[in-house]
């Protein structure tokens, strides 16, 4: 259980489940109150009981973040309930793996808003505070896929890169104010989430994350530690590193190879279609906890992730032993 001093107040926006849920849990662990704000009343509902089993206050609010208007209104409730935020977390997102061609334009703008727009008006709502006060951070889940698009995910993968360039410009601004307020984007690789049992899909077979495949406590943990340090862009997992890597070194072989790998690398060969109802444009009833339905092919951690929660330790270890090899090297000279 929590200690009784709050870290702070946050909000996460698609806490219902899937990464939102995890990095609800993670927050509550490290000792923050939690404001959970997703569509779906049952998820919300079990989500703030979670926080407040772990000894922390929370509060869940019903709204859709694509509603500008209702989002803000949801923000001047949690700090009524809660107090002033200090934490605010865009995570909802939603859509629909079909080819560009075979997505209607009212899938397409309906991801759009709530991927897109949703942490744009989340951004809106959090900023409107937090600049006042001069104090504050605001994290962005962003994705792999917001540096290099696939198939089948034209409009998740447009919007993540949306995500991209408005943080940029959000942070040109904030700096040539010289607020003290924070933005952070963490780049999330594939994750066993919830996401692709109710993905709208017109496939036959189950939606995967392209392999390889992350625990969602994985993804809430690096956004704990960003939480606790702010730190400007965090890329997930060794995936995460190579894709974006990849993708500016030899664009045109990432064009090539994902093109031939990323098609049917979406999709288990060993489950049938979800009997979950797409989330598109509804809620779906019922408590859906975080994990998808690949735990038997999920890692638990990631190595890059951890050496990053470890970056002061390896980065003294490292100088240890550039002063080591230095010294060796004037020896000889002195020879």
């Amino acid at each position: 259980m929590s200690s009784t001093t709050s870290r702070g107040v946050a909000v996460v926006t698609g806490g219902s489940a899937g990464l939102g849920r995890s990095i609800v849990r993670e927050l509550a662990d490290r000792g923050w109150d939690v404001a959970v704000l997703a569509r779906g009343r049952d998820g919300v509902d079990a989500a703030t009981a979670e926080v407040r089993a772990k000894g922390r206050r929370a509060h869940g609010i019903s709204v859709d973040v694509a509603d500008h208007a209702a989002l803000d209104a949801a923000a001047s409730e949690v700090e009524a309930e809660l107090g002033e935020i200090d934490l605010w977390v865009n995570n909802v997102m939603t859509g629909s793996i079909a080819p560009f061609l075979d997505t209607t334009p009212e899938d397409y703008e309906r991801a759009t808003q709530v991927t897109y727009l949703g942490t744009v008006n989340g951004t809106r709502s959090a900023l409107r505070r937090m600049r006042a006060r001069d104090r504050g951070h605001i994290i962005q889940i962003g994705s792999a896929l917001a540096h290099r698009g696939i198939p089948l995910q034209a409009a998740y993968c447009g919007s993540k890169h949306a995500v991209h360039g408005f943080t940029d410009s959000v942070v040109s601004e904030l700096t040539h104010e010289n607020s003290a307020v924070a933005v952070s984007i963490v780049d999330m690789p594939a994750l066993n989430t919830t996401q692709f049992g109710w993905v709208k899909s017109p496939f036959s077979k189950h939606p995967q994350p392209v392999p390889p495949i992350y625990q969602p406590e994985v993804g809430a943990r690096a956004v704990g530690d960003v939480a606790d340090k702010p730190r400007r862009r965090t890329w997930v997992g060794e995936s995460t590193v190579g894709l974006v890597l990849g993708t500016r070194v030899a664009g045109r072989f990432m064009d090539w190879y994902l093109a031939k790998s990323a098609w049917e690398g979406q999709f288990a060969e060993d489950k049938g279609s979800s009997t979950t109802p797409p989330n598109l444009y509804e809620p779906v009833p019922g408590d859906h906890g975080a994990h998808g339905a690949f735990d038997d092919r999920a890692r638990g951690e990631s190595i890059q992730t951890r050496a990053l929660r470890h970056r002061p330790e390896l980065y003294s270890a490292a100088s240890v032993a550039v002063v080591a090899a230095l010294a060796g090297v004037v020896k000889l000279l002195r020879r």
